[in-house]
């Protein structure tokens, strides 16, 4: 070998070197970096690794009336799952697991032989299902504590407590707008595995514990909600009427005491079909499902005929177009362009004061009137009410009112709008609007929750609602609740009256469309004491049979609830 291939061959030898020193620094670098800035995530990883986690179900925070009375609570099942790398005699745990569920052996053993961390198995079982499958002491079977919720009054408040589902979170009504304050944070069970995911005998187990979720103190008063819905379904069959809604609140506050829309449901089996739909599709189900769960008082809207005077009354009262003295001629109808319309007296009711116009719900006398507050005024004094927007109700699924672009009213849809047709709005919705008319013009916020507190009792949350004041002016409020006392006492809504009590009240009955189908709506909203009101009821019939006006229908079921009802509220 000469010397120049010699030469050659050392500093091959010398780069080769310089290689592998430039590598082990690197590595070395590695690792010292590894075992110190990165130690700690590396530790949680590997911990990570060779620890199995198992959720510990928090409670469901509890929902109780105003004056403290459980209306939703929880009971204590159980959560089953297996899992597959700790299973030893799997053949055995199939047949146990499948007679003690009540499962198919086929869908047990799919989920046996699964190589996961955990398969579970079936959720809420009761707890003495749970307790002899806990006792049975299968390897690979884990049996966890978890909530289940019951509901102390089955179909009292349905639509507005709503339920939860299998993994307890809420669905409808309350359950769901409350649900970040009623969830809590669940806990864990953290066991340590080998590699190969087998727990290791006899090795620590960490505990974190869950905490629960908060109470929630609600508007909801369980003796006027047991009397309204005994009353909605007296009225229901005996009208053999497709719906009833009843709604009492605090007309100051907006404050909910009571809502009912018969029919209800058993919050304890909220997934039962109703009758009928058991051979239908799935979709179809589901639709069967959710119209049972569908809350009419604030999910779907109507035509409110009558009741809506009180806000065109106010409209006009606030707008100075109007006295209580002025008189009008109602011959039976009134021609508006094209159109004649006519009043529910076809005779007519003659010569007459505004008062005695409202007293007698004359269509004629609030066209007239209506026209005098013109389009502009109109729109302007119904945006005023609130009654162009959602109320703001913390209840879900909240429909919107329907009504006229304000460029297409011309005067046959203004004097539909004055007594209350060819536009759509929820019940609470005029009910909201009502109570700022009546309360000295104060704009409330219907709703149910109160406070939040802790297990303890601690109030954590005190829920706000935004109100304004200047609806309308302390004049117009006392005219509207005058007069609306006047239609109690002396005329359509003499039925809404209850001994010893001065109730303010306006009845109403719409023909639901198309037109001609003879079908109707009757209602009443009713307001006690017309001084000072501190409720305000609503009731609408949906498709009541035989005799339908809101006056003879609606006014005396009022008049039977303020008469059970204001006793033991204004005591």
């Amino acid at each position: 070998m000469s010397a120049k291939q010699k030469t050659y061959q050392r500093q091959g030898v010398f780069f080769v070197f310089c290689i592998f020193s430039v590598l082990l620094l690197l590595l070395f670098t590695r690792v010292l970096f590894i075992m110190g800035a990165k130690a700690e995530e590396y530790g949680v990883l590997a911990t990570k690794l060779h620890q199995r986690e198992r959720a510990i179900k928090a409670e469901r925070g509890k929902i109780y009336d105003r004056g403290g009375e459980l209306l939703a609570g929880n009971r204590s099942v159980s959560t089953i799952s297996v899992i597959h790398s700790q299973v030893e005699h799997p053949e055995q745990v199939i047949r146990f697991l499948s007679n003690t569920l009540q499962i198919d052996e086929k869908e047990i053993r799919k989920k046996v032989e699964k190589v996961s961390s955990r398969e579970k198995i079936k959720s809420n079982v009761e707890k003495n299902i749970s307790d002899q499958i806990r006792d049975e002491n299968l390897a690979g079977v884990m049996v966890d504590e978890d909530y289940k919720r019951q509901y102390k009054y089955d179909r009292l408040g349905s639509k507005v407590l709503g339920f939860t589902g299998g993994d307890n979170q809420g669905i409808i009504g309350l359950e769901v707008s409350y649900d970040k304050y009623l969830q809590g944070l669940d806990g864990a069970i953290l066991t340590m595995t080998t590699a190969r995911g087998t727990e290791i005998e006899n090795g620590a187990e960490d505990r974190v514990e869950p905490v629960p979720g908060w109470d929630l103190t609600t508007s909801l008063d369980l003796k006027i909600m047991e009397y309204a819905t005994q009353t909605a379904e007296l009225v229901a069959k005996k009208k053999s009427a497709k719906s009833v809604q009843i709604i009492i609140m605090n007309p100051q506050n907006g404050e909910i005491y009571a809502m009912v829309d018969w029919p209800e449901f058993n919050l304890n089996d909220p997934f039962q079909l109703p009758k009928g739909a058991e051979n239908l599709p799935e979709k179809k189900q589901m639709d069967a499902l959710n119209a049972k769960w569908r809350n009419l008082c604030v999910s779907d809207t109507y035509e409110p005929g009558s009741t809506f005077k009180i806000l065109t009354m106010a409209a006009a009262l606030e707008k100075k177009v109007v006295k209580m003295t002025d008189r009008f001629n109602c011959p039976g109808f009134r021609a508006v362009e094209d159109r004649k319309i006519r009043c529910h007296k076809t005779t007519g009711h003659g010569s007459q004061t505004f008062l005695e116009g409202v007293m007698n719900s004359c269509n004629p006398v609030f066209i007239d009137v209506g026209a005098r507050v013109g389009v502009s005024g109109m729109f302007e004094m119904l945006d005023q009410f609130g009654a162009l927007e959602k109320t703001g109700v913390d209840l879900p699924g909240e429909a919107g009112t329907i009504m006229h672009k304000k460029s297409n009213v011309e005067a046959v849809e203004l004097a539909t709008i004055s007594f209350g047709q060819s536009f759509q709005l929820t019940p609470l919705r005029l009910l909201a609007s009502a109570s700022a008319i009546i309360n000295g013009g104060n704009s409330v916020v219907p709703h149910v929750g109160v406070s939040a507190a802790s297990g303890d009792g601690k109030i954590i949350k005190k829920f706000d609602y935004p109100s304004k004041s200047g609806v309308v002016t302390k004049e117009t409020s006392d005219l509207a609740r005058e007069a609306l006392g006047k239609v109690v006492s002396d005329g359509t809504g003499k039925n809404a009256g209850a001994k010893g009590f001065s109730v303010g009240a306006k009845t109403g009955t719409s023909e639901k469309l198309p037109r001609g189908n003879a079908k109707y709506i009757s209602s009443c909203i009713g307001f006690a004491p017309v001084e000072d009101p501190q409720v305000i009821a609503m009731v609408r019939i949906d498709e009541p049979q035989g005799m339908y006006y809101g006056g003879s229908v609606a006014a005396p079921v009022v008049g039977t609830l303020y008469e059970n009802v204001l006793p033991y509220l204004l005591e």
